[in-house]
């Protein structure tokens, strides 16, 4: 049996479920709203999730290598959680699309101030041998708040209300991940460094490498809204998508501890280059598929995807990180996915109306399958020893 998990590594957990429950009673919704009630295009959708995400990375970047001069990482998660929950359900007020993309920066902004300190964190209180679990199981606590939310904005749409009332209503679970926050998430104050100037940035030539293939494959891996636009156009109605969207994350809540724990065990870069295919394979699939029943089951496999990439990544930036930056390697992590998702969905929005969601989601496809065959070939193995664990006598 698997030592315990740390208890700050279970109250992140969560956190995470909660503050996932209040986004994910809005977020499968989204492009309905966007495209249906206020009226803009695919293009658009598009801009709103690349300029939101791509923002906020830069951000992520920033509070990474601040949380490494700080005693304490916390005060920058629950900044981040903060902005975030207040900023989320206004999208219920919203008339126009750029009140969208206004709110979803606010979002994505609080996203950016806690991303990496709370991962470092998470690396922080983990003992190395278990990280892949660890954040195996901080991603599907994650998920399981993106089952419970899709479920709630379901019933409440059934209940009759409109969309924008489901969506403020996802003030009441972000307000409750604030409480737990607030009151469980514990961290000992870490030794001051020995200099006062910042650690060389973390970046050796395998991390250089690694960076460059996650450019690479976050290129072509656009945001889901566009998967949940196909789902709808391939006829699944409305009321099923949040339905859809909780099927999915069900997958992934399920396998995504067992995942990081695989990549403790077999290595990081084998589980990543398998989720990274079945990426792949499944953004193909929805470029070809045609009815509801087909959606379904890609969208089952795509949560395989997830489930054998989010956390092994994580575990591998912590793997090449040193002792004192470990914020500012998740830092560049986050700053590289996040600042190529909008090239990353500018150009599939393009693709997507100039040319169809097929053209689209091919592309997609292609950079997967390229940085798959990088990673095997140009990333090695990290030694079976942590670069921040003592050298042997």
């Amino acid at each position: 049996m698997p030592a315990p998990l740390p208890p700050t590594v279970k109250a992140l957990g969560v956190v995470s479920l909660l503050t996932d429950a209040s986004s994910e009673m809005i977020y499968p919704l989204l492009p309905a709203f966007v495209t249906g009630v206020l009226k803009a295009g695919p293009a658009f959708l598009g801009a709103i999730e690349g300029v939101a995400e791509a923002t906020a990375s830069l951000l992520k970047l920033i509070s990474g290598r601040v949380s490494d001069r700080l005693p304490r990482r916390k005060p920058l998660v629950v900044a981040g959680y903060g902005l975030s929950s207040l900023s989320r359900p206004l999208i219920g007020l919203a008339t126009a699309p750029w009140h969208v993309l206004a709110i979803r920066f606010l979002d994505r902004l609080g996203k950016g101030t806690r991303g990496a300190p709370r991962d470092a964190l998470v690396a922080d209180v983990t003992p190395v041998e278990a990280r892949g679990r660890a954040f195996g199981f901080h991603r599907a606590m994650d998920h399981t708040g993106a089952v419970v939310g899709p479920l709630a904005a379901s019933a409440l749409l059934l209940l009759g209300l409109e969309l924008r009332s489901v969506f403020l209503l996802a003030a009441i679970p972000a307000t409750v991940c604030m409480i737990v926050l607030v009151t469980a998430v514990r961290e000992d104050p870490r030794p001051k460094p020995a200099t006062k100037a910042l650690a060389p940035a973390p970046i050796g030539t395998a991390f250089r490498r690694y960076l460059a293939l996650l450019a690479l494959f976050t290129l072509g891996n656009s945001s889901d809204a566009f998967l949940l636009l196909r789902a709808q156009e391939a006829g699944v109605t409305l009321a099923l998508i949040p339905l859809l969207w909780s099927f999915h994350h069900v997958v992934k809540a399920g396998t995504s501890t067992w995942a990081g724990g695989l990549s403790d065990r077999m290595g990081r870069r084998r589980i990543i280059v398998g989720g990274w295919a079945i990426y792949a394979a499944v953004y193909a699939g929805f470029a070809a598929v045609s009815g509801p029943i087909g959606i379904w089951s890609l969208f089952a496999v795509y949560g395989l995807y997830h489930a054998a990439t989010e956390g092994p990544e994580r575990a591998l930036v912590a793997d090449l990180a040193g002792p004192e930056a470990k914020g500012r390697a998740f830092g560049h992590y986050h700053a590289v996915t996040g600042a190529m998702l909008l090239p990353g969905n500018l150009l599939t929005g393009w693709l997507w109306q100039a040319h169809g969601a097929s053209v689209a989601l091919a592309f997609g496809a292609t950079c997967a399958l390229l940085a798959s065959i990088g990673l095997v070939t140009l990333v090695p193995e990290p030694s079976p020893r942590p670069v921040d664990a003592p050298p042997h006598p």
